[in-house]
């Protein structure tokens, strides 16, 4: 299979090089959905081994990247199930993201995020699977989740640290900032900074300069250069499970369910 057109996503195999693209309303929230379709892509990866070299993933959505996950949903789906099958629900839910956020961190190719507006969350947490992400000028960066009393869930933190010094980490994580492009290209997390609307010519200019390469030779350097932090990331799934069953926790993700701000994430 060559191409997928689902409700939440699509993609297709131009050149060698597979191009994911995001587009769920109102800025590609990761829900059951949203995961349901990425599980079926991170599915047929490995049969797309021979045939690409590069993967880029983008949005169809004028609002953003990606606002991260569907809190609203996580929340609803918590407070239908029994009290105590509340954790292993989400534990589920978490580590069904986990893995897919694994086969796109180690896929065997090059991947790039091409990332525009807003990119929050669990969206930062998916540009940060990518070997290289490309930002149009007007993409913003933030883990917003201590507003809620959690922590990023999805492996944001251990792959920012593997990528950066511990500062910036912190910054990012203890106070929710936002950061623009420019920033995050000054602070190691963005490759390059395109004009508003260019991202996606750019990261497709970039996948054809990889395919003069090598694929064994780039496989092997990624490897080297981009280890999987996995038992870090097993620590953070302990520690958001814990931290979600808190009545604060759930205090404040029903403040922000029934708050009719239109993108109540927004610092």
């Amino acid at each position: 299979m060559k191409t997928f057109q689902g409700k939440t996503l699509s993609w297709q195999v131009v050149e060698g090089t597979i191009e994911l693209m995001l587009d769920h309303a109102p800025c590609n929230e990761i829900g059951l959905a949203v995961l349901a379709e990425l599980e079926q892509f991170v599915g047929v990866l490995p049969r797309l081994r021979e045939e690409a070299h590069a993967l880029i993933i983008s949005s169809a959505r004028t609002e953003g990247f990606c606002a991260g996950g569907d809190l609203r949903e996580l929340f609803h789906l918590s407070q239908e199930l029994p009290a105590v099958e509340r954790l292993p629900g989400l534990r589920d839910f978490i580590e069904r993201i986990h893995a897919v956020m694994n086969a796109l961190d180690e896929a065997p190719f090059t991947t790039i995020a091409a990332v525009n507006g807003l990119t929050f969350g669990g969206g930062f947490e998916l540009a940060l699977t990518c070997d290289l992400i490309i930002a149009d000028k007007m993409a913003r960066f933030c883990f917003p989740e201590l507003r809620l009393g959690l922590i990023p869930g999805f492996g944001g933190i251990p792959r920012l640290k593997r990528d950066l010094g511990n500062a910036v980490v912190r910054d990012l994580v203890l106070t929710g900032r936002s950061i623009n492009a420019t920033r995050a290209q000054s602070a190691g997390i963005v490759s390059q900074v395109t004009a508003e609307g260019d991202v996606l010519r750019v990261a497709r200019q970039t996948a054809a300069q990889l395919k003069k390469f090598d694929r064994g030779t780039a496989l092997a350097a990624k490897q080297f250069i981009k280890p999987i932090p996995y038992d870090e990331l097993r620590r953070e799934i302990e520690i958001f499970c814990d931290l979600f069953m808190r009545p604060a926790v759930e205090k404040g993700l029903r403040k922000f369910v029934e708050s009719n701000d239109a993108l109540p994430y927004l610092p």
